[in-house]
């Protein structure tokens, strides 16, 4: 059987396209889009991500401002920053990148971030709204899955999803957005026992536990859709997702890949999210512009 391989690649450019049209129209009217992204940590994936978050805002048309405040920034400071940029009018959307020092607790700093400029739904207020089915961004990834799926015409009514991993980045958030396009979804964790209990039925599968090979072809069946949120670096420098890519491939009936899947999307929601904050904080009437 041949697996089909749901690159994101294309969809990300959609996406950016998008995100750099509403950026013309915006500032078509004067206002330039903003996104802050604050940086605590001397970790080389890290800030290689977030250059290529800057080189893709670029290309947008989106300025971004780095704020690299060390790894040893202590958690006052990081709030300090956090409050000045949502009080900020000329910043749209703050981004805190993690890891942060050691000691620094992130759910008490993203608390400090503005949810009008929350464009990555890290404050906890995000994710509560997000569970009344309140306006607020979701967190980019977990949006990045629904979109993968809707580009591929990947129905959602009714079908048996399985999300492994119940982090507040993706697990907890993206079963709130399948529950709301009415797909029955069972979330895994470490104490759910064995995985193929649960995933051998699933219509799909979200993998965003981050471990490397967690999920393998004989958890899945071959009509399963396999959509990978891991990125673990190897001590070779090469990023693998959580699935076995190789036994899963010729298993089931879709996989994304790692790289060139979810990731890639990510970070182009991340720009349409500044866009679309950008357009809400300024009340501008921009033709064009998604409600």
């Amino acid at each position: 059987m041949s697996t089909v391989v749901l690159s994101g690649k294309a969809l990300a450019r959609i996406i950016q396209q998008k995100a750099q049209q509403e950026a013309r129209d915006l500032e078509a009217n004067g206002l330039r889009p903003t996104l802050a992204v604050v940086v605590a940590t001397d970790d080389g994936s890290t800030h290689w991500y977030v250059r290529s978050i800057e080189r893709a805002a670029e290309s947008a048309g989106i300025s971004c401002r780095v704020l690299d405040l060390g790894p040893d920034a202590t958690e006052q400071v990081l709030a300090s920053v956090l409050k000045d940029l949502s009080d900020d009018s000329s910043v749209h959307g703050i981004i805190l990148q993690t890891p942060l020092p050691l000691g620094v607790r992130t759910e008490e700093l993203v608390g400090h971030i503005d949810l009008e400029k929350d464009i990555d739904g890290a404050n906890p207020s995000s994710l509560g709204r997000l569970a009344v089915g309140r306006p607020s961004f979701a967190p980019a990834t977990a949006r990045a899955v629904i979109e993968i799926l809707d580009h591929f015409d990947i129905p959602l009514p009714g079908r048996n999803v399985v999300v492994i991993g119940r982090s507040a980045v993706v697990g907890k958030p993206l079963s709130l957005l399948l529950l709301e396009r009415d797909a029955a979804v069972t979330v895994c964790h470490s104490r759910s026992g064995p995985l193929e209990r649960y995933t051998k039925t699933a219509d799909v599968v979200v993998v965003a536990a981050g471990r490397a090979g967690l999920l393998t072809g004989s958890h899945v069946s071959s009509e399963a859709v396999v959509i990978d949120v891991g990125t673990n670096v190897l001590p070779d420098g090469s990023l693998v997702g959580d699935v076995d890519d190789a036994s899963v491939r010729g298993v089931a009936a879709a996989l994304t890949p790692v790289p060139g899947g979810v990731g890639s999307v990510t970070t182009s929601l991340l720009l349409l999210h500044t866009t679309e904050a950008a357009r809400k904080q300024s009340h501008a009437l921009v033709p064009g512009a998604a409600g």
